[in-house]
């Protein structure tokens, strides 16, 4: 038996990801903006808009560099380049978010607690999606188990004497 090719398994979920994370960028934008601009006016919009972007590039990120690195590595998580690659980027994350919050940190133009608590309602909201998706991805481990070789030497189906129904 040849190791399972996880790119063909995983891209859907990681698509689903981002699809979600899309959703996730217009509802903090429109939320945190209108929040923003009722807490702080102009800058607190600014604050909730800019937040909600960078949120999402970096949610995108994540899922973007695990995409690539499955193809670099053909498929195979268990690769230095795999890991290599999501690593790299999330240490590149890492830095770009400390870049940016220090960038920003004494801007009259932009309210920064309304930015911070929409990054961190963000951070939260791509942690579940990122749970859900995984959790409800239907993913082959590629392990076989006893009886799934199809002729058994009971002769029976590979589920036989197994009550416990297949989804």
């Amino acid at each position: 038996m040849t190791a399972p090719n996880a790119l063909d398994h995983v891209r859907p979920v990681f698509r689903r990801i981002l699809l979600w994370a899309g959703v996730l960028a217009v509802a903090l934008a429109v939320v945190g903006g209108v929040v923003g601009l009722v807490v702080a006016g102009a800058p607190g919009l600014l604050g909730g808009l800019l937040g909600a972007v960078l949120s999402v590039v970096f949610l995108g990120l994540t899922a973007v560099s695990v995409l690539v690195a499955l193809r670099v590595s053909k498929g195979q998580m268990i690769s230095g380049a795999f890991f290599g690659i999501v690593m790299g980027t999330w240490i590149l994350k890492f830095v770009l978010f400390l870049v940016v919050l220090i960038a920003l940190r004494n801007r009259a133009w932009l309210d920064f607690p309304v930015l911070a608590v929409v990054i961190i309602v963000g951070v939260v909201g791509s942690l579940v999606i990122d749970v859900v998706a995984v959790a409800k991805a239907r993913i082959p481990i590629g392990v076989s188990l006893p009886g799934d070789d199809g002729g058994s030497a009971s002769g029976g189906s590979a589920t036989a004497g197994n009550d416990t129904p297949r989804p």
